[in-house]
Parts: structure tokens; sequence; C-alpha cells
């Protein structure tokens, strides 16, 4: 091996390291949720952010991912809308880019919450495991399941009233999450 390329190799194991360090450090207690859309490009991406943003300010310990039942490789960018909202309460997404939900995802999280009953039907038809843990974002915040408004390609006030559901069930679900 050459002793740049060891270099080099020192350094990504550095990186990995403090990455690592950085994460919470919260014991076994930890919670993991999944939030899941269409495309991973609106709901999902302001469910995650508007989550992170709750989660980092209370110091709760709960890990979001968010994550795609139909990615469109060709859109992977949050949705300019959706992005300009989280923006206005200090939330960036700019580096944010769609992934597709795999077993991986399911096998690792504690919870895995969608936006509509379609998409948990979707969930679960594609991944069994998922039973009993895969809950509509409303179903798990207020015990009443209602879809979260698809404001894709519409105008910004869709985008608002989208913004409003979330925003309303995160604080319900993460403390229900917490205690679970």
């Amino acid at each position: 091996m050459s002793e740049k390329f060891s270099h080099w190799h020192a350094l990504l194991a550095a990186s990995v390291l403090a990455t690592i360090s950085a994460l919470p450090s919260y014991a076994d207690g930890i919670t993991r949720i999944a939030f899941v859309d269409t495309g991973n490009t609106g709901r999902s991406v302001t469910a995650e952010a508007l989550a992170n943003a709750t989660i980092e300010a209370r110091h709760l310990p709960i890990l979001v991912i968010s994550r795609a039942v139909d990615l469109n490789p060709y859109n992977v960018v949050p949705e300019a809308n959706a992005a300009a909202l989280l923006a206005k309460r200090g939330l960036d997404v700019s580096a944010h880019r769609a992934v597709q939900v795999i077993a991986n995802d399911i096998r690792h999280s504690d919870l895995v919450l969608v936006m509509t009953d379609k998409h948990k039907t979707t969930v679960l038809d594609q991944f069994p495991d998922a039973q009993g843990k895969t809950f509509t974002l409303s179903e798990y915040s207020t015990g009443t399941s209602k879809d979260v408004v698809d404001a894709y390609n519409q105008p910004m006030p869709v985008y608002e009233k989208t913004f409003r559901q979330i925003d309303a069930y995160m604080t319900p679900l993460l403390e229900k999450a917490v205690k679970k």
C-alpha cells in the first residue's frame, strides 16, 4: 500500500469516527423513526426536518430518517415550496436527496410513519415485517387515520396546509415515541 493511500485511509477513518462520536449517545433507549411518503421530496422531508428540530431542542432520544415508496430517480431534490416553508423556520433541507425505502430501513426502524393509508398499504405489502410498527402520521399521533395532503406541484397555499398538518402531529407523536 502506498503512503498516500494509507494516509487517505487514516483520514477517512478519523472522519467516520468523528461523525459517529457526534451522534447522540443515548443508551439502548433510542427510538428510530422512518418517515415515508411517495417520492421523499416533500411531506417526508418536512416531517424529518421538523422532527429533527424538536428532537434537538428537547434533547429527545430519537433518530429519524425519511424515505420514498416510489422514488423517481429524476426528481430527488426537495420541493421548492416545502424547502421555502422549512427555511422560514430556520431549517435547511437543500442537501437532502431522496432515498428509496429498503428492507434494512424497515428492520432498523422502531416506527415507520407514512403520510397516507395508501403508503401504509404499500409499505406493508413490500415489507410484511413492518406490521405492528407502521402507522399513518395522524394515526400514530391522534389515534385517527387521516391522510396528509399531497402538495406536489400545487400552489403555496396547499404546501402551507400540508406543513401545518405535519407540524400539528409532530410534538404529540415524538412525545408518544419517547414513552414507547
